[in-house]
């Protein structure tokens, strides 16, 4: 038994000894490390995975596919808040401002594509029938005439998997 005790003392003072000198044990605590690996996932991933609001969700998906082909025009991005302020029911300046945070999150111009994926098949299910259809329909409105193969190429994508299986509801 002193053996043990002995044993068990030296791996303290070992352990104590680590920490002052400035190397770091939070390591051996596991719920230390399950909190910091959470915070870390957390503060390390992309801010649009965050998202859960189906408005938003919407914003970034359109805002992106009208960014998929190149920069966002004057006459787009002006369609884009003219949209917003329609279906979703707001404001000027609240549907502004909804273009600018969609248009945050969405990153740099190589990835927008995969992240728009990924969006999607995330939150397919986020959207009732109505509400789908609504953001099916107002993205050819917004992307315009003009549009690219990338862009035709993602509608169908989406449409694909925002088929109608969830309840009714509105945006509003």
């Amino acid at each position: 038994m002193h053996i043990l005790i002995g044993l068990l003392t030296a791996i303290a003072t070992l352990l104590f000894a680590l920490e002052r000198i400035g190397i770091d044990i939070g390591w051996i605590n596991p719920f230390s490390w399950a909190r910091r690996r959470r915070w870390a996932k957390l503060y390390e991933g992309d801010p649009i995975h965050s998202v859960e609001d189906p408005i938003q969700v919407a914003a970034i998906l359109i805002v992106g596919t009208a960014k998929l082909g190149d920069d966002v025009s004057t006459a787009q991005k002006e369609r884009i808040i003219k949209a917003f302020a329609d279906t979703f029911s707001l404001e000027e300046k609240a549907a502004n401002e909804l273009y600018i945070s969609a248009a945050h999150l969405l990153g740099a111009p190589q990835v927008i594509e995969t992240q728009l994926t990924g969006v999607v098949e995330r939150n397919q299910d986020l959207f009732s029938a109505s509400q789908a259809e609504s953001l099916l329909d107002m993205i050819p409105d917004v992307i315009g005439a003009g549009s690219n193969e990338t862009q035709r190429a993602f509608v169908a994508v989406m449409r694909s998997k925002l088929a109608p299986s969830a309840p009714e509801g509105s945006w509003a």
